[in-house]
């Protein structure tokens, strides 16, 4: 079975999120940490669930989740440096992980929709 990088990389990402989850509890962050913790494990919630799509347009709909729940994970990461729950080594050590995940997530959607166009 070949090697699904995105699923590989959103996995890590969310027990990444979990460990920081954690942290911010012990702070007494509630709001910001559930939120980021939510969005950032629904990214590989989606793309497993992109996995078993029905469709390619199915498939296309679960990795567009995935991207918007990394955007949204991106925005909470700022909220917490700007509040200074985080350090910005913290916040560029989260930023440089979700970055990668766009930026596959975005190729995958762009090659998934020309191939449905080339069908």
């Amino acid at each position: 079975m070949k090697e699904n990088i995105i699923q590989q990389k959103s996995f890590e990402f969310s027990l990444l999120i979990i460990e920081l989850y954690k942290k911010l509890v012990d702070r007494k962050e509630y709001i910001i940490s559930k939120q980021i913790f939510r969005s950032a494990t629904s990214i590989g919630a989606n793309i497993e669930e992109s996995i078993g799509a029905q469709s390619r347009n199915d498939f296309i709909s679960k990795i567009s989740i995935s991207y918007k729940e990394a955007r949204e994970t991106e925005y909470w990461l700022k909220l917490l440096l700007g509040g200074k729950y985080i350090t910005q080594k913290e916040f560029d050590f989260y930023t440089e992980k979700i970055v990668v995940i766009l930026k596959l997530l975005t190729s995958i959607q762009k090659t998934t929709k020309n191939n449905r166009n080339n069908d």
